[in-house]
């Protein structure tokens, strides 16, 4: 073993160059613009569902599916990778987000996984990867649709502000009005 580099670093890493040689890393799809459903995959009494949940609801009128899952330790990938095909099979979904809050990497391990890859990968709807803080990457964000730095992000990201929307609304009804007068 090179001074330095662990067996579990070093594993990550050929996993990392097989997964990429399959193209699993190659699809990114654009997400919805106005999604009727955000599906969210995480543990179900951890503080980034509630933000989500919080940021969600102040944002934009969605409706949520949740399917919990173990987020860390034993059994985490397999969890992970059931609730995002369980949620993707049900077409439910406009789109997923996938993640959990910050933690040592050994918590964060379990995105670092070839059954979540896969199951992203696999996915049909579009799929946002926010795992850990701004500077934790994973190879579920190589493997999603987008990289979200966090789960508050993520929530942000999937779904635009209705005041927004409004005024966009507004502005594009006066001109348009405006047009039509002259």
């Amino acid at each position: 073993e090179q001074a330095g580099i662990g067996a579990r670093w070093a594993e990550l890493q050929r996993l990392k160059v097989q997964l990429e040689a399959e193209g699993l890393f190659r699809r990114k799809r654009p997400l919805p613009a106005l999604p009727r459903a955000v599906g969210i995959v995480t543990a179900r009494t951890g503080a980034a569902l509630r933000d989500m949940l919080r940021i969600l609801h102040e944002r934009y009128p969605v409706r949520i599916i949740l399917a919990p899952a173990q987020v860390q330790g034993r059994g985490a990938s397999e969890s992970i990778a059931a609730s995002l095909r369980a949620l993707d099979v049900s077409g439910l979904c406009d789109v997923l987000i996938v993640g959990r809050g910050g933690g040592s990497i050994e918590d964060l391990w379990a995105f670092n996984t070839e059954p979540v890859v896969r199951a992203i990968a696999a996915c049909r709807t579009p799929v946002v990867s926010a795992v850990g803080h701004e500077t934790d990457t994973l190879l579920s964000d190589h493997a999603a649709d987008m990289r979200a730095a966090t789960p508050s992000v993520a929530a942000e990201q999937v779904v635009p502000r209705i005041v927004d929307l409004r005024f966009t609304l507004r502005e594009s009804h006066a001109r348009m009005h405006g047009v039509l007068r002259r």
